[in-house]
């Protein structure tokens, strides 16, 4: 199965729960979902004229918009070609689950990389079972779509980014129906701003669930 790859890089993971461990991060083309604050908007809209050849989405800047075809040996062996040696593999996007990542987590799994997917929720998840995906839920946003139950179910760890009171009353509604137990929760203070960190540290202390930090920013990394 053919992916459209908007960039694939090795870096740090700086979010969540595998914050700090080293990852290559493949970002999908591709999103409906329209989010007002999204920083990677240029993965959007997969257009023809933007199409390129698959060495020139590897270790390069995705900033262009620009994509080519790849399918899981080819991704490999271009993590080898360039001398790649993080194991954990980052999915994200983009909206990586509007494809059926099955393939793509499985065959990766199998050669010994660790698999990551960093969804919004708004798309079914189709991957392999020891994939740990991260559902990060955009909750009315422009494209209309919304957060689904089968990606809350699906998901090791939910990452909502907070910056008020709100943020969190929103987030309870949405888990009303979620099944927590095995479950990690990451509040991520919106821009590091002190009174979004603040709220997020107290909540996490009240509710035992975890700070998540975007660490890259503060190292100044992708």
């Amino acid at each position: 199965m053919q992916y459209p790859i908007n960039e694939v890089f090795e870096t740090i993971q700086g979010e969540g729960s595998h914050t700090g461990i080293p990852a290559i991060f493949v970002r999908l083309q591709g999103c409906p979902v329209g989010c007002s604050w999204c920083d990677t908007q240029q993965t959007w809209d997969v257009l023809s004229e933007n199409k390129v050849e698959k060495e020139l989405v590897i270790q390069v800047d995705g900033a262009l918009g620009r994509w080519a075809e790849h399918d899981a040996t080819s991704l490999i062996n271009a993590f080898e070609r360039k001398g790649f040696t993080a194991k954990l593999i980052v999915i994200t996007g983009g909206e990586p689950c509007i494809h059926d990542l099955t393939e793509l987590t499985t065959k990766l799994n199998e050669v010994g990389y660790l698999t990551q997917i960093e969804t919004s929720g708004t798309f079914e998840v189709l991957c392999s079972a020891e994939t740990y995906v991260t559902v990060s839920p955009k909750i009315n946003m422009k494209g209309g779509y919304n957060v689904l139950q089968q990606a809350l179910n699906r998901a090791n760890e939910i990452k909502h980014p907070i910056a008020k009171q709100s943020h969190i009353d929103e987030l309870d509604e949405l888990l009303g129906n979620t099944d927590l137990k095995n479950k990690t929760v990451c509040l991520q203070p919106i821009s590091q701003k002190p009174r979004a960190t603040e709220l997020a540290m107290r909540v996490c202390i009240e509710r035992n669930w975890r700070l998540s930090v975007q660490t890259h920013k503060y190292l100044n990394i992708d």
